[in-house]
């Protein structure tokens, strides 16, 4: 029977909880669907243990990029970062292969992290942060993959997603403008930065609260390293400070406190990992360079499961979001 051409299909729960079975020797387990987003994510547990399994889309990683993934995560484990670290099947393989509607499409069994998200975040969490994420730099900082992962430059960051979106501000020209235009100027004031300042290495780049998990112990797992790539390191610290951007923005927290929060986790991470004042400088740069990125992935997959938020109305939002931002933090380009 001819298959219509697919996009993005969805994978029976039902059947993956056989195929994990068979594949790894568990018994007894569960599996339900938790995430049909960027890519599909799947709860696995039985009486004693959980897990997640993730599952691919060939348009968003492809099976090189999988597997760079699979070994950072591997390097982050040996070296005695707390991250969610995959798991082999019974003839030790990471990747598991589906034929799906669309193609082939590559699921890998991760460790759950224990625990849960945490946005009010206290002091003590804070420094854990800090201390975790500095010990998680000092590791890809000094990795080299097999594997490519994507580069985080002005190009990729800037320069290409601002004139990918471009059809998304039709009746929006004014809009538009000035996000090319201060574009342009955050591009060259991050160009203007001295490298010899700036660490690098492979970042996170969604160093946001929604993943990582606290324990009840006070433990902190960090996971979901879809978008790790390389880049200078600062631009962790940057997509972090986003959440304390957003706690002002909402009213929940006053700039103040946000600062106060913030140093805590950067006096941290100072203690564990150097960081130059060039670098601290350069955040509110990159931080909007991160809603640029993310903007145009918006843009780009909104079809395939963005499409119930990517419409006018969010465009709108997010350019005055993207606005305040810039108006708060980035005043030498306004």
């Amino acid at each position: 029977m001819h298959i219509f051409p697919t996009q993005y299909s969805l994978l029976s729960s039902t059947a993956l909880n056989e195929y994990i079975q068979q594949s790894y020797g568990l018994t007894g387990t569960s599996c339900k669907l938790l995430i049909h987003n960027v890519s599909d994510t799947y709860l696995l547990e039985d009486t004693k243990q959980k897990y997640i399994f993730k599952i691919y889309r060939d348009a968003h990683r492809s099976r090189e990029e999988i597997e760079a993934e699979v070994e950072l995560l591997n390097l982050l484990k040996e070296g005695g970062a707390k991250v969610s670290f995959p798991i082999k099947n019974m003839i030790g393989a990471y990747l598991q292969s589906f034929h799906a509607a669309e193609g082939t499409r590559y699921g890998v069994l991760y460790s759950f992290a224990e625990g849960k998200v945490i946005y009010d975040l206290s002091p003590e969490q804070l420094t854990n942060i800090g201390i975790e994420m500095a010990k998680i730099h000092n590791i890809t900082a000094s990795v080299k993959l097999k594997y490519p992962r994507r580069e985080y430059t002005i190009e990729s960051t800037l320069t290409s997603p601002i004139k990918t979106i471009q059809p998304a501000f039709i009746g929006l020209e004014e809009e538009y403008k000035w996000l090319k235009d201060t574009v342009q100027k955050v591009g060259r004031k991050i160009a203007e930065f001295d490298p010899v300042h700036f660490s690098t290495g492979y970042c996170h780049y969604d160093f946001l609260p929604k993943n990582f998990h606290f324990a009840a112990n006070g433990g902190i797992t960090f996971f979901d390293f879809d978008f790790a790539g390389k880049g200078p390191l600062a631009n962790d610290l940057a997509s972090f400070y986003i959440h304390f951007f957003i706690e002002v923005y909402t009213n929940k927290i006053s700039q103040e406190d946000a600062d106060k929060r913030f140093h805590l986790f950067i006096d941290a991470y100072r203690s564990v990992r150097p960081l130059s004042n060039e670098e601290i400088k350069s955040i509110p740069y990159f931080g909007f360079a991160f809603w640029i990125f993310y903007f145009e992935f918006h843009y780009l997959h909104f079809e395939d499961w963005s499409n119930f938020f990517f419409t006018p109305k969010f465009i709108k939002e997010r350019f005055t979001l993207i606005k305040q931002w810039t108006k708060w933090y980035c005043p030498a380009v306004c």
